[in-house]
């Protein structure tokens, strides 16, 4: 089935410690416009999240927004700087030499009150994991956008086939009333040729002549034959598990020109009114067919 451009979904999970909240939500777009906004200390996440979005979505403006709390997952780790440390251990052990050796009693004590003798680091964090952590959490958010977009996409596509119908209504009714309208101007030809001859006869073969010639001139078969392969062609793209907006939207635009080509081939005013509710229906439908990926 056919899925709406428009959407949201959101997933949370803690992964490693960490706290991780993804939301994706999308607009129209002609094209995929991806934004992925997150903390800078994991921008380097980036470029994979934006692969995983081009991989579930083709078209739309998709902004992705990311945060994560990693209070609980920070790991401190303490060094020992052991070269200066032995500097300062060999500075007092001088120092004890001149004031004794009961001066001080714990020499590591002693030391570790000294600067930049001890000093305490966060971990480097694994960007591999911390990478795809950030992605299980934004596949699960991809989940819940593309089920938002399917039931959309659901009613759009209801809406479509209405409005198919509808044409497909319309065409019916141009099909069973051109014939009618040739033979009506025949009888109004008929009419007139026998009131401007008067008392000659009619030539039956000069009507016939020109009956034939303005029946080329309004028949609409084939435009009414194309009418209804396009028709069937956009009901079969409503149940396309693939992306089928610009297709849909470019087959449209070709119902609109043959709706706009029996307008103009027939001057009969029923069919007329015919076609300005077919185009009513063809808009209402590009204007649907514009939210479909």
């Amino acid at each position: 089935m056919i899925k709406s451009m428009t959407g949201y979904g959101r997933a949370r999970d803690t992964r490693n410690s960490r706290d991780i909240t993804v939301e994706v939500r999308s607009v129209n777009n002609r094209y995929l416009d991806c934004t992925v906004k997150m903390p800078r200390l994991y921008i380097f996440a980036e470029d994979a999240l934006k692969a995983r979005v081009q991989k579930a979505v083709s078209r739309g403006k998709v902004d992705v927004f990311v945060t994560v709390d990693a209070s609980a997952a920070d790991v401190t780790k303490v060094s020992v700087n052991r070269e200066l440390a032995g500097q300062y251990a060999a500075a007092l052990s001088e120092l004890s030499e001149v004031c004794g050796s009961g001066a001080y009693q714990s020499l590591p004590e002693v030391l570790a009150r000294f600067p930049d003798v001890l000093s305490v680091t966060k971990e480097d964090e694994d960007l591999e994991s911390v990478s795809a952590d950030l992605c299980a959490v934004l596949d699960a958010a991809l989940a819940a956008f593309n089920d938002m977009r399917r039931v959309e996409g659901a009613r759009l596509a209801q809406d479509i086939e209405n409005r198919l119908r509808a044409i497909e209504s319309y065409t019916e009714s141009v099909e069973v009333r051109s014939p009618e309208t040739v033979a009506e101007y025949r009888a109004k030809l008929t009419a007139r040729m026998q009131e401007v001859l008067q008392s000659v006869s009619v030539d039956p073969q000069r009507l016939l002549t020109e009956a034939a010639i303005y029946a080329d001139k309004v028949a609409v078969d084939e435009e009414t034959v194309r009418l209804r392969s396009h028709t069937a062609q956009l009901r079969t793209m409503l149940e396309s598990e693939e992306p089928m907006g610009r297709k849909m939207d470019f087959l449209i635009q070709e119902v609109n020109r043959e709706a706009n080509t029996i307008g103009s081939k027939c001057s009969d005013v029923s069919i007329a009114q015919i076609v300005v509710n077919l185009k009513a229906e063809v808009e209402k439908m590009r204007e649907q067919v514009q939210n479909i990926e």
